[in-house]
Formats: structure tokens, C-alpha cells, sequence
């Protein structure tokens, strides 16, 4: 859906950037999909430069999460194409966080298959998700991620 208007290619390339917060915070996930099936080490691999930035530099993540939150959601002079996209990115990356907590919380109660099946659903999510939204952000459309994309509308104007 592009009902605000016309997209640049700049707004399209900034748009797309936001989705890496929550791929990076969901590798974790996918270490046991990394051993399973090397040929997709390959993911890891090519984010390893972003990856010593983002967990070299103590509280990146949230230094991150936050000013993408306050200096691009919330600044009204950014275009809605990407307020809206960052804003679902950080949704994302919550809903990582909380499927952290809960793995976490549960993981010693669940038996190693079902604790390795969350873990590679989790990754195969957010790897579909941020391969979706990035291919919509560059041809120019909004990311329609049901239930996600409702509360970001509810909360970019």
C-alpha cells in the first residue's frame, strides 16, 4: 500500500535499514538452524562487520532501539513511509525480547527438541519477516506484517 505519496529511493533505502535491528537481535535463535544446515552460516557471515559493532559496544542495542524510537518515529519531518517501517522494526525486536524472556523462563522445563524447534521458529520468522518488509520497502510499499502493521498505524501518524 503506497496511500501517502511517492517514495524516493532514499526514503525506500532508509526504510529498509531499520529491519536490521531485529534480524541481528534474532541470529541468536538460529544457532541450532546453523548447525543443522551449514550452507546457511552464510547469514551470519555476511552481518559479522555489523555484528562487532552492535555486541562490541556495551548497550548498542538499546542505544539504538531508542534513537531510532525518538529521533526517527517520533520526528513528524520524516516521511510516514519511513517512521512507519522503523516503528514496525522496533515492534519486531519487542517481540523478540519478549520471546526471549519467555524461552528463558520456560527453557528449563522444556526437553532440548521442543526448546530447539522455538528457537528455529523464532529465526525462520523474523528471517521471513525481515526478507518481506525489505522487499516492500524497496519497491516502495508498506510491509503489511498482520497485527504488527495495525498497532503501527495506531501509533505513526
Amino acid at each position: 500500500m503506497n496511500w501517502r505519496g511517492s517514495t524516493t529511493v532514499q526514503d525506500r533505502i532508509f526504510a529498509s535499514l531499520p529491519y536490521l535491528l531485529p534480524l541481528l537481535d534474532g541470529l541468536v535463535y538460529g544457532r541450532y538452524l546453523f548447525q543443522q544446515f551449514p550452507p546457511i552460516q552464510i547469514i551470519p557471515v555476511l552481518l559479522s562487520p555489523l555484528l562487532q559493532i552492535y555486541r562490541g559496544i556495551p548497550f548498542f542495542g538499546l542505544i539504538v532501539f531508542f534513537a531510532l524510537f525518538l529521533l526517527v518515529v517520533r520526528n513528524e519531518n520524516i516521511s510516514h513511509f519511513i517512521r512507519f517501517n522503523t516503528m514496525q522494526a522496533i515492534l519486531l525486536d519487542i517481540i523478540l525480547i519478549l520471546c526471549g524472556l519467555i524461552l528463558q523462563i520456560l527453557g528449563a522445563s522444556l526437553g532440548g527438541f521442543i526448546l530447539e524447534t522455538l528457537s528455529n521458529m523464532i529465526f525462520i520468522g523474523i528471517l521471513a519477516s525481515f526478507i518481506y518488509a525489505v522487499v516492500q520497502s524497496v519497491m516502495g510499499r508498506y510491509a503489511e506484517i498482520p497485527t504488527i502493521s495495525e498497532a503501527v498505524y495506531m501509533q505513526v501518524r
